[in-house]
């Protein structure tokens, strides 16, 4: 018997079922999704936005990725890994919390403001305006972790006498939470690099010294 060739949703996938085009690139797919999350929110990015970003049909997006939801997961955990791990690397790096926190927001100015991606930080922005509850707690989550190291961070240095004993780490460890996210949203409303790294200095006026 000759076998006629497949059409409609049967030609995407090769063989009925599979959900995978034969010219599917897994990771290709994945990155056009952080970067359309990373633009658009959470909540703004539906599944045909995704597919069609992702240039696959909605049966590949669900085998290959689950729901909207699975994919956004999986987009975070690599969005933290590919863009914004270099507050890990700062204080990992540098000598001091002082040093890595200059470091983090200096970082932070030239990151959120690279051209040819979307300006300021995923975990901040994905989560304006969300209306899903899980989403908008993990994302929440994410941005108390980070505060809550440098909190701790900032404690040790002042129990190694890097830092003055009076000093009031958790509101340090805030404001310094709150110069990344202000960062981010003035990277999306046009500060350049510059302007960036102007309020990173300013903000690192306020640190005490040992």
């Amino acid at each position: 018997m000759v076998s006629r060739q497949q059409t409609g949703p049967e030609s995407e996938t090769g063989q009925r079922g599979r959900g995978r085009p034969r010219s599917f690139d897994r990771e290709t797919a994945l990155e056009k999704a952080i970067l359309a999350f990373w633009e658009h929110g959470y909540e703004a990015t539906s599944v045909s936005d995704l597919t069609k970003v992702m240039g696959i049909g909605a049966p590949s997006l669900y085998a290959a990725f689950g729901d909207k939801r699975s994919l956004f997961d999986e987009v975070v955990q690599v969005y933290g890994v590919r863009y914004g791990s270099f507050g890990d690397r700062a204080f990992a790096e540098e000598p001091t919390v002082r040093a890595g926190v200059e470091r983090l927001l200096r970082e932070a100015a030239a990151e959120y403001t690279e051209p040819g991606r979307p300006h300021g930080c995923l975990v901040v922005h994905a989560a304006t305006n969300c209306t899903t509850p899980e989403v908008e707690e993990s994302l929440r989550g994410r941005r108390n972790a980070t505060i809550a190291t440098i909190e701790s961070r900032i404690r040790a240095s002042v129990a190694a006498g890097e830092l003055p004993a009076g000093t009031d780490a958790a509101a340090l460890a805030r404001h310094t939470g709150a110069m990344i996210q202000g960062m981010s949203q003035q990277a999306r409303d046009g500060a350049t690099k510059g302007e960036l790294e102007a309020l990173a200095e300013l903000a690192m006026g306020i640190w005490p010294r040992a």
